[in-house]
């Protein structure tokens, strides 16, 4: 039997397409090697498990995951979350111990990824609103900068908090290794200096190299600077979670699960191009899930989607995951074959990497924009800063979701109420505002128009809203304008009916228009239709000023004989 003939442009296309993949995973892996080991540090865990955290979890995301380019390992924020966590359960800072937790707690934010998507709560990568996100992303980024001063000056403090932490580093200023910060320096000026010169270079890769080089040719820990130390070779251990510690770690893991996922989604879809399947929720509930499930058995850290990283894949071309497969493999030569050089790298070095990559999540600029549109989120972002900064980075995930949902309760509960006037010479009808002075109405006519559902949070304030311009205007006839309701619950509906009846007492008479077909068959269940009538149910706003228009000019050609 005859074979088609195969295109020659599509497998040239496929072999180029699988050469840009590779060189932007070798390009990716000596950027996110570097920073994953860094990250690890952050959390208070052997740099190896930085290793661990970018093999498996990056291996399981790319044949899950729904994204074509994004690179999964771990996060400045997840570190410094699981850190915190870790602390609480292992204060000693018991290897053996940390070793366990750790895989507990990763495999727990597997699990309840797992869950969350069995559930369906794919919607709640949407829970915390933008300009919170900024406030709770900024207060991490302070924290971990902080965290890592110490390491650059070679001093020792007691952590406390933010700012007794702050208070001790300066008490301690005077004991600086100069040579420490002298590495620090060097570092800081190789990764600003790369950057700026050339964007998403391996900047990491080649501070950690010089560091490293240099830290053996001169003996940097004879001379009494802090180096990583003894990094085991070789693939990584099988390490089982342990059911005791469940209870504990739980409440941290439910945080850092929720933030996984949300850094994982915006990731995701902040590098969605033209023509690139659309990001699953759902789906990346189940694959950032398999992913901490499957690193936790190795010993990896929690892990999400990181923009940092996968800038770099898009930037050097990436098009697949076959990228971060690649990487994965660097990561495992890394593990094979240089663990024992990356045991003299000063821990400087990488707190300085950690800074730089860090910093980032601080941005006076996003915090100046929102602030230009919205005070009030503004002050939700300021909060949520503060609430990491005071209570402590798991508890700010909980002041941050607070004050997420003060925002969406408030703004829920106080809708939008207005009352609709025609454009002076013209056939439009909108809201009544001060940019509009000449906008007219029509005597004895009140059109009022709420917007959004109506619901037992806002009911009494849209009833309170209503008669209050009813007692302004004095109108004959009040008409609702419902085009901007979508629905309308049990208890703002038993309002409107009870509104009805009083407006109908202090002589007004109520007209409903626009009904969308979920508050068109709620007034039909309640029987209000048939108290109004088909004469008092209207198409729309300017269908209700017609009929009014209609009755008055029958109402006055009636009383003129009468008159006369």
């Amino acid at each position: 039997m005859n074979q088609p003939p195969t295109d020659p442009r599509a497998s040239q296309s496929s072999s180029t397409a699988l050469r840009f993949d590779v060189v932007a995973g070798l390009t990716a892996a000596a950027v996110v090697l570097p920073k994953a080991m860094a990250y690890a540090t952050v959390a208070g865990l052997p740099v190896a498990v930085g290793l661990y955290t970018a093999f498996i979890p990056m291996i399981i995301y790319a044949l899950l995951g729904s994204s074509r380019v994004l690179s999964v390992s771990s996060t400045t924020t997840l570190a410094i979350l699981a850190g915190t966590q870790l602390g609480l359960v292992v204060p000693d800072g018991d290897p053996a111990k940390l070793v366990t937790a750790t895989a507990t707690l990763t495999a727990l934010v597997g699990a309840l990824l797992l869950l969350a998507r069995l559930m369906r709560l794919g919607f709640v990568a949407n829970f915390i609103s933008a300009p919170v996100l900024t406030g709770f992303k900024a207060g991490i980024g302070l924290v971990i900068v902080l965290d890592q001063v110490p390491k650059l000056l070679g001093i020792h403090i007691t952590k406390q908090g933010f700012f007794a932490d702050l208070l001790s580093v300066a008490h301690h200023l005077p004991e600086t290794s100069l040579i420490t910060l002298a590495v620090a320096a060097a570092t800081f000026a190789v990764l600003i200096g790369m950057e700026r010169r050339w964007p998403h270079s391996p900047a990491p890769l080649v501070a950690v190299g010089g560091a490293i080089a240099a830290s053996w040719f001169f003996g940097l820990h004879a001379l009494g600077v802090s180096t990583v130390g003894l990094i085991p070779q070789g693939f990584p251990a099988l390490t089982m979670p342990d059911l005791a510690l469940i209870q504990q770690l739980a409440p941290g893991a439910l945080g850092i699960a929720l933030m996984s996922f949300t850094e994982t989604i915006a990731a995701g879809r902040a590098f969605v191009r033209p023509g690139d399947p659309p990001i699953d929720a759902n789906r990346e509930l189940v694959a950032t899930g398999a992913a901490n499930l499957g690193g936790a058995l190795l010993g990896a850290m929690p892990a999400g989607g990181g923009t940092s990283q996968t800038a770099v894949v898009r930037s050097a071309g990436g098009q697949s995951q076959k990228a971060s497969l690649v990487t994965a493999g660097a990561a495992v030569a890394t593990m094979l074959l240089l663990a024992p050089l990356l045991g003299l790298m000063p821990n400087a070095t990488l707190a300085a990497v950690v800074i730089v990559y860090s910093v980032g999540l601080i941005q006076p600029a996003e915090f100046r924009a929102i602030r230009n549109v919205r005070t009030m989120e503004f002050r939700w972002a300021l909060i949520a800063c503060a609430g990491v900064l005071v209570f402590g980075t798991l508890k700010g995930i909980v002041v941050a979701i607070i004050v997420s949902m003060i925002g969406l309760a408030s703004q829920t509960a106080h809708p939008r109420v207005s009352v609709i006037g025609r454009k002076r010479g013209a056939d439009v009808l909108r809201p009544l505002s001060p940019e509009h002075p000449d906008d007219e109405t029509i005597e004895g006519l009140l059109i009022v128009r709420p917007e959004g559902r109506l619901f037992f949070v806002n009911a009494q304030y849209v009833a309170d809203r209503i008669n209050a311009l009813v007692a302004q205007y004095q109108p004959r006839v009040l008409a609702l304008d419902l085009s901007r309701v979508p629905d309308i619950e049990y208890s703002a509906l038993q309002m409107l009916m009870e509104g009805e009846r009083r407006a109908t007492e202090l002589g007004a008479v109520v007209w409903l228009a626009g009904l969308n077909p979920g508050v068109l068959e709620g007034v039909r269940h309640a029987g209000l239709d048939q108290r109004l009538g088909r004469e008092r149910m209207l198409f729309n706003a300017r269908a209700v000023i017609e009929h009014y228009q209609a009755l008055q000019t029958t109402a006055e050609g009636t009383a003129e004989p009468a008159a006369s």
